[in-house]
Order: structure tokens, then sequence, then C-alpha cells
């Protein structure tokens, strides 16, 4: 069966991507990805908190060690033997590269135009395949309006873009109010791809302290159904690459995004949960269907059910909705 798909360029072996988490940290752990057969790796993400925070520390010790106190400043450390995240993240980069043989897309996580994106040329010349730019903002002023959010994303791609000459695909959120014509207004700035959607972590509020604190609850397969909606509804209709995140837990949740039209699937939450190895029962089950089901590749498959293809294109919007809830069952009735 033949699995292979393109993202951002790049020719897959299969659509299953292990995106953006703690595995990557571990060079062990990411071989065991690729020999359960990923098709290609993203990165943990570098935070523009983190390297901005450091960026300050050099510039004090830099310019200010020889201020204060002589025998205290003895024990600051010496700015040339200071090492930052982002030296772990391209020392990571560079093993990861030399162990796989697979694509390595490197991630950026960050919300304002400043001087963090510098550090994507040195991301580019330790080897990244392709840049995924992961925007991981909540839009929480009140007197920021839809046009600025928008804005902000393609300030940030185009900052990029001035860096490399690499593939970037964005990481967006579903929160748009048109998020068809989001994905189309960065396809037409030049954006290469769109992962849909990012999944914000929530706040919760404890009642025995009242405060606020931070749950961290891995996805479910329901949360997919969310992303497999837009990308049924852009297939077709823009040429970028779209991946699928958030709640792709098997086989079968990873052949309902490629039928509505993704390129590929991220996952994350099954692979904490389960471990590398589940990514070979995912394929095994992805190409049981598509032999019972007599499609000889996953390009023959890809967007068969999406919007434009579906016997009820309506299915996708409004009608679905009104059929769900006139058909739901009322206890008692």
């Amino acid at each position: 069966m033949d699995l292979r798909t393109h993202y951002l360029g790049l020719e897959l072996k299969n659509p299953l991507v292990p995106s953006s988490s703690p595995l990557s940290r571990n060079l062990d752990m990411a071989k065991r990805l690729e020999d359960a057969g990923a098709g290609a790796l993203v990165m943990y993400s570098l935070f523009e908190e983190e390297v901005s925070a450091e960026g300050r520390t050099l510039d004090q010790l830099q310019n200010y060690q020889d201020l204060g106190h002589g025998e205290a400043s003895s024990f600051l450390p010496v700015v040339d033997d200071y090492h930052t995240c982002l030296d772990d993240y391209l020392e990571q980069l560079t093993a990861l590269k030399a162990a796989l043989d697979i694509p390595v897309i490197a991630s950026l996580n960050g919300i304002s135009p400043s001087g963090w994106l510098e550090n994507a040329q040195e991301l580019a010349a330790a080897g990244a395949d392709a840049l995924e730019l992961n925007v991981y903002y909540v839009a929480a002023h009140i007197e920021e309006s839809a046009e600025d959010v928008e804005a902000r994303y393609l300030q940030l791609l185009s900052l990029l873009q001035e860096q490399v000459i690499l593939p970037i695909t964005l990481k967006l959120s579903p929160q748009f109010s048109s998020v068809a014509n989001m994905v189309r207004t960065l396809e037409t700035n030049g954006a290469d791809g769109v992962v849909l959607f990012n999944r914000f972590y929530q706040p919760n509020i404890d009642l025995d302290t009242l405060e606020v604190t931070r749950d961290l609850h891995l996805s479910s397969p329901a949360e997919s159904l969310l992303a497999m909606r837009w990308i049924a509804i852009l297939h077709g209709r823009v040429k970028l690459s779209l991946a699928a995140t958030g709640g792709v837990h098997s086989g079968t949740d990873a052949l309902r995004m490629l039928l509505a039209g993704a390129d590929v699937t991220y996952l994350c939450s099954t692979l904490l949960k389960n471990g590398p190895e589940h990514l070979k029962g995912m394929l095994t089950e992805m190409e049981e269907w598509l032999e019972a089901n007599e499609y000889d590749s996953v390009e023959q498959m890809k967007g068969s059910v999406s919007q434009q293809n579906a016997p009820d294109p309506a299915s996708f919007e409004r009608a679905n909705y009104v059929e769900i809830l006139n058909s739901y069952p009322v206890p008692g009735a």
C-alpha cells in the first residue's frame, strides 16, 4: 500500500507526524518514533519568552558585569561560556538530523514581532527541513480588533520569511471570525501550510484556595472533528499544505482527516499516552482500511469526502447542525 504524501514540499513515507512534544527532546525516543513508522517529526517548541529572557541576561552580563561589587561580580558566568536554550535547541536539532532519515521540522512559539525570529536563520543552518510558527495568542485585549489579530499573524509570517528560505507553516487558532478567509490570506502572503488547530490549554479555579490553576488534559478523539470540518471546507479551495492536529488517536481518526483533505495528521496525546510504538498499530489499521475499500494509495483517497466531493456538501455547514438537534432523543419523551 502506497502511504506516501506531500507536506510543505517534502515527500513523506506516510501522513503520521509526531507533533511538538517532550518526546523530541530525547534522541532515543525520536529514534523509536522513526522506527515505529513516523513520516516526519516536529520538534518541541523554542519559546519566545525563553529566548528573550536569556537575551536580556546576556546583555546584562556583557555590558554591566564590571559594575557593582568586584568580588560579587566574579561569581557571574563568563559570557562566552553561557549556554542558552537556543544552544540546546540547535544541538538537539543537529543530533536529530544526524540520527534520523525522516524530515525534521523546527517549531517556533511566540506572539510578538521582535528579534527572537532572527533565530530562524540558525535553525535553517542547523538543517531544519521546514519551520512551524506556533502563534499561541489569546486575544484578551478588548481594544484589539479582529483585523489587528490577523495582522499580527501576517506580520510574523513576513518577518520570518525575511530570515529564511524554508517552507513555513503556521499553527492557527480556531477562533478567527473567518477561518477560511484567514487561511487564504496566509497563502496569498506566502505561507506554505497551516496546521489546524492550536489547542489552547484552559485555566481552572481551585474552589478551596480560589487560585487559578493550570491543568494539563490530553486531547480526546471528539476534538478532531473541528479540524476535520475546516479541512474539508478548505480542501480544493487552497493549494497550501493542510495539517490536522488535536484528537487524532487512532488509524481511523487519521483516515477521516485524510478523507476530508488533510495532507498529514499530527500526533501528540496518543503517543504520550500509548508510547511511540502506537504508530505501528495506526499504520496497520490504515493499510487494512485502504485495502478493504480498494484504495491503492493515500493520494487517491485524500479529499474524497471534502466539501467539494461529498455527496451532501451542506453537511459541513448549518444543515448538519439542524439535523443533529432534531434527531437527539429526549429522555422520557
